[in-house]
């Protein structure tokens, strides 16, 4: 079992830390694709970063891009709201990750146990 830190906006943490969002969507970049089931990720919240959500990995769904990726997953389990779940697009994550780096490396979802919260 390994550790890996990851940094995330207070939005995506907090729900992360309350169970209501059990998919982490990354690139699968060179760090990400050293992840397996088993391994504990801690989510520092960017403008807190005391606040730790300490998470356990169980399983890795790895696509092209997220357009696979957005038809593929819940989209309620990567974060969205059923509201908001309806709107969803996958171009949305383009603020993070280029439609070129999508190519480069492709994309992951990372599903997730939350095992402890708070400031550690």
């Amino acid at each position: 079992m390994n550790f890996f830190e990851m940094h995330l906006h207070p939005a995506p943490f907090r729900k992360i830390a309350r169970g209501e969002k059990t998919i982490e969507l990354r690139l699968y970049d060179e760090k990400r694709s050293d992840l397996r089931p088993g391994d504990r990720i801690v989510f520092l919240n960017t403008e807190a970063p005391e606040e730790k959500v300490v998470t356990a990995v169980k399983a890795l769904h790895i696509y092209e891009d997220f357009s696979a990726l957005y038809a593929a997953l819940p989209l309620t389990a990567c974060g969205y709201s059923e509201e908001e779940a309806v709107l969803a697009d996958p171009a949305d994550m383009e603020v993070y990750y280029s439609k070129e780096l999508q190519q480069e490396y492709g994309v992951v979802g990372i599903e997730l146990v939350t095992l402890s919260r708070g400031v550690l």
